[in-house]
């Protein structure tokens, strides 16, 4: 069996990490399991210590993404496992994915049901991103924004130069994966209520999560995006034209700055469609 390696980004999850690290290490005794401290001001070293645990720490807090690639550089397996730290995720349901990834599978994901998740609008939210994903890459893709996953770790390393600092990390890995057609699978599993208080705030994070939607298709076809828009821009300008034909007999200034709109966004696509070839291009 390949060398695993369990990696969990923390900020001040502590209660959780005296609970979780004990269990992770009686299921996975073999693994090398390693906290990232993402600027903690509570006693997670100390906890880590305590259960024989590697952590890293920073001297300050860069970001939950952030913490998930310092893991993943530090970390010597094989097969990498990231869960959260703050004790949603069950120790036990890291054989299921690691069963599936044996399957022949390079990232397997642990899917939230509707009762996992953290309040209505999280929920509906996360519902629109799967929906747009599965669109976008024409596969099933039952969670996007779960932190619960499987990877091997040459694949996910080829990609930590896209993964951001905050919270889209996974966004960013799953489209990134299926870009590249490396197979994705989904498990379903229950997430228990978290331990403590979470990070995200509705008010400061709403924006970047908005900003997942544009990311997901930028990350994976753009032109599936912007080929639409361009598409609607034309329509209303042609709309606008035939009204103010039949009433005035003219063409107006909005008509063409529609027009001129449609070319300009499909011409950002075509544009935005080649870097994104060349953000996965893979040197010989």
């Amino acid at each position: 069996m390949n060398h695993l390696s369990i990696i969990l980004p923390a900020k001040n999850e502590a209660p959780a990490l005296a609970t979780l690290l004990p269990r992770l290490r009686a299921t996975h005794p073999e693994a090398e399991i390693i906290v990232v401290d993402d600027g903690s001001t509570d006693d997670t070293r100390g906890i880590c210590a305590s259960s024989g645990v590697q952590c890293l720490s920073s001297p300050y807090s860069m970001g939950n993404g952030a913490a998930i690639k310092r893991g993943a550089r530090a970390a010597g397996g094989d097969i990498l496992v990231f869960m959260d730290g703050d004790g949603q995720h069950d120790p036990a349901d890291v054989a299921r994915l690691l069963d599936q990834l044996n399957r022949g599978y390079d990232m397997v994901v642990g899917a939230r049901d509707w009762g996992s998740q953290a309040g209505v609008g999280r929920g509906i939210a996360n519902t629109l991103y799967n929906w747009l994903a599965t669109k976008m890459t024409g596969h099933p893709v039952l969670d996007l924004t779960s932190g619960f996953r499987a990877v091997r770790a040459d694949k996910f390393r080829e990609f930590l130069h896209l993964l951001p600092n905050g919270f889209s990390y996974p966004t960013t890995s799953t489209m990134a994966f299926f870009r590249s057609a490396y197979p994705v699978a989904y498990i379903p599993i229950k997430a228990a209520q978290r331990v403590g208080k979470s990070h995200i705030k509705p008010l400061r994070d709403g924006l970047r999560f908005l900003l997942i939607i544009f990311k997901i298709a930028t990350l994976y076809s753009p032109l599936k995006l912007f080929v639409p828009a361009s598409g609607l821009f034309f329509l209303l300008g042609c709309a606008n034209y035939a009204w103010t034909f039949v009433h005035e007999g003219r063409l107006t200034n909005g008509s063409t700055l529609m027009w001129s709109a449609a070319v300009i966004v499909f011409l950002i696509g075509l544009v935005s469609e080649q870097i994104t070839g060349l953000m996965y291009r893979r040197d010989a």
